[in-house]
C-alpha cells in the first residue's frame, strides 16, 4: 500500500499542480490532504479546484477554520480569499473532521494534533521546542496505531513513542522552516508489515506564483506572500 500526504497548500495554485504530478506519478493507493486549504495569495482558485477534483482535504486545518469563521482575526484576508472562491467551500471546510483514520486504523491523519489543528503535535511553546513524551502521549490520546501524519508547523520532523511512529509532512507552499523555496509532501509506503516514509521536496516555477500574488492579491497581502514564497521561509 502506498499513500501520498500532503498539507498546508494556502492558496498555492502553482505549487500544488506541481505536487499533483508528483504524487500521481508515484501511483499512490490514496492521496490526502491534511488543510490550511487556501488560506494564501498564489491563486487561492485554481487551489481549490485542483484540490476538489484530485485531492479533497480529508481534515481541517487551523485556517481551514479561520474561513469558516471558527475563529475571528485578519478578516481582510479572510474577505479577499472568500471571494476567489465558491460560495460553499468556507462551510464545508468548517465541518471536515480534525482527524481519521485509514489503512484500516493503523495510520492516523491531523492538521496540527489529532484534537486540535490549532496545536502543534510535536512542538511545544512559543519558543517551539520538542514536545516531551508525557506532551506527545497526551495529543494522541488514545491512538495506538503505527504512524500519526501532521501538518500545521510547515516542518518535515520524525519522532517516535511507545511504537509509533510521528510524522510531520511540511508545507506544499509558503514559509518552510529551512531549506530551498520547494513544495514538501510526504510517500507512506507499506512493505513486508513496515511503513516506509519519504519525505518528497517538488520544485515549481515559485516566480510565477509570487508574480501571481503582488498582481491579484490586496498589496500588502500580495508583498508579504511573494516575500515569503520567494525566500522559502519567513523573511
Amino acid at each position: 500500500m502506498r499513500l501520498a500526504i500532503l498539507s498546508d497548500v494556502h492558496g498555492n495554485g502553482f505549487a500544488l499542480r506541481a505536487v499533483l504530478d508528483d504524487a500521481q506519478a508515484a501511483s499512490p493507493d490514496g492521496l490526502y490532504n491534511l488543510g490550511d486549504t487556501v488560506w494564501g495569495a498564489s491563486d487561492p482558485a485554481t487551489a481549490w479546484a485542483l484540490q476538489a477534483e484530485f485531492a479533497p482535504p480529508t481534515v481541517r486545518g487551523n485556517t481551514d477554520e479561520r474561513m469558516a469563521g471558527m475563529r475571528g482575526g485578519k478578516e481582510e484576508m479572510r474577505g479577499w480569499v472568500a471571494s476567489q472562491l465558491p460560495a460553499d467551500v468556507a462551510a464545508h471546510l468548517g465541518q471536515l473532521p480534525t482527524f481519521v483514520d485509514v489503512a484500516g486504523g493503523e495510520v492516523r491523519l491531523a492538521h496540527g494534533s489529532p484534537r486540535d489543528p490549532w496545536e502543534a503535535l510535536m512542538l511545544s511553546g512559543e519558543e517551539e521546542r520538542p514536545a516531551t513524551p508525557a506532551e506527545l502521549r497526551e495529543r494522541l490520546g488514545e491512538f495506538a496505531g503505527a504512524v500519526c501524519v501532521v501538518g500545521h508547523t510547515h516542518s518535515e520532523m520524525f519522532r517516535g513513542i511507545d511504537g509509533t511512529s510521528l510524522v510531520n509532512v511540511g508545507a506544499v507552499s509558503q514559509r518552510h522552516t529551512e531549506g530551498p523555496p520547494l513544495a514538501r509532501w510526504l510517500l507512506l509506503t507499506r512493505q513486508h508489515g513496515h511503513w516506509n516514509i519519504e519525505f518528497r521536496r517538488t520544485p515549481y516555477d515559485v516566480q510565477a506564483a509570487a508574480a501571481w500574488a503582488r498582481a491579484n492579491a490586496p498589496a500588502e497581502i500580495g508583498e508579504e506572500e511573494a516575500a515569503w514564497l520567494l525566500a522559502g521561509q519567513e523573511p
